[in-house]
Parts: structure tokens; C-alpha cells; sequence
């Protein structure tokens, strides 16, 4: 690094110029970087419904496969049918899906046109925790975030597995962000 006052090359790491004394220029820090915290998907309870129905479309399947030994066309079209809707179950649990970053809580929407919501940590004005009867039983919850932004600005995590924990774990990269 060379001083701007003088023009003399200085010594790696020194703060001041050994010829006329001037401050040299301190380098800039390294820039703190961004990093994932947590990635946070809808519990598997949230498809329950979806499930059942096609459980039962393939235990149909099944049944119309073995009973009818003659003609298994039929067993075969529920069996691939369950697939299918097994497929489309795990798909619609790919289609949302929240990161908590160090510095951000980021929500996606969506699998082929798709939606992306930010809100950053500093702008966080409550975190409420939200379990119905049935949610306790099964170790879920929702989490409604609210922005001191805009008073209509919120993401609510819906049916997330142990939303105390994920609460405590955003209370606390909030709370780092502002220090």
C-alpha cells in the first residue's frame, strides 16, 4: 500500500506511513455474509386428507388385483392412479416452503409460476404461535409473522412440526440481527 500524502510504498499491516507519518487507509472488513439458518416445509399432517383418500384408492387397487385374478386391468389402473396421487401429494408439499437466513425470512409459492416474499429480520414486530387441540396432539403449529413495515405485511407458517422450537430459533437470529 503506498501513503497518500508522500507516495512511499509502507510495510504490509501498517497503520501509519514510516516516512512523513501520515493514517494510511485501513482496508475495508470482509462484508458479513448472508447464511441459511433453517428450511422450514409443511408437515406431512397437513396432507392427512389427501393420504387416506389414496390409501384407499390403492388398498381398491390391491383388493381388485387379488380378488379378481382373471382380470387385473382394473387392480392396476387404482394402483397407478394412487401413485399418481401420492406424486401430486408430495409435489404440493414442495410447493411452499419458508428459509430463515441470518438476516431475512424468505417465503416461496409455488412450483411452475411461483411467488417469493421477503421480510427482514430487523423488520420483525411480533411472532405469534398458534396450536389447535388437534396440532398439540401431533407436535404442529402455526407461526404468524408480523412486520413493522406495514401493518398488513405477514407470513404465517402453516402446519409446521415443532413450531415452539422454529419460533425460538427466528426470536433468536432477530434478536443477533439487531446487536
Amino acid at each position: 500500500m503506498r501513503c497518500a500524502q508522500c507516495g512511499t510504498e509502507a510495510v504490509t499491516g501498517a497503520a501509519f506511513c514510516s516516512r512523513c507519518g501520515t493514517r494510511l487507509q485501513a482496508p475495508r472488513p470482509d462484508a458479513v455474509r448472508e447464511y441459511a439458518l433453517s428450511r422450514i416445509l409443511p408437515s406431512w399432517w397437513h396432507f392427512a386428507r389427501e393420504i387416506v383418500i389414496a390409501l384407499a384408492i390403492l388398498g381398491s387397487g390391491v383388493y381388485l388385483l387379488v380378488a379378481r385374478a382373471g382380470s387385473p386391468r382394473g387392480g392396476l389402473v387404482l394402483i397407478a392412479l394412487a401413485v399418481v396421487v401420492f406424486a401430486m401429494i408430495a409435489l404440493a408439499r414442495r410447493q411452499i416452503s419458508w428459509s430463515l437466513t441470518s438476516d431475512r425470512l424468505i417465503e416461496r409459492r409455488g412450483l411452475l409460476a411461483s411467488r417469493r416474499r421477503e421480510m427482514e429480520l430487523a423488520d420483525v414486530r411480533s411472532i405469534e404461535v398458534d396450536r389447535s387441540v388437534i396440532q398439540r396432539l401431533l407436535g404442529l403449529g402455526n407461526i404468524m409473522i408480523a412486520s413493522a413495515a406495514s401493518a398488513e405485511f405477514l407470513i404465517r407458517l402453516t402446519d409446521i412440526p415443532d413450531p415452539e422450537q422454529v419460533a425460538e430459533i427466528l426470536r433468536r437470529a432477530r434478536l443477533k440481527r439487531l446487536a
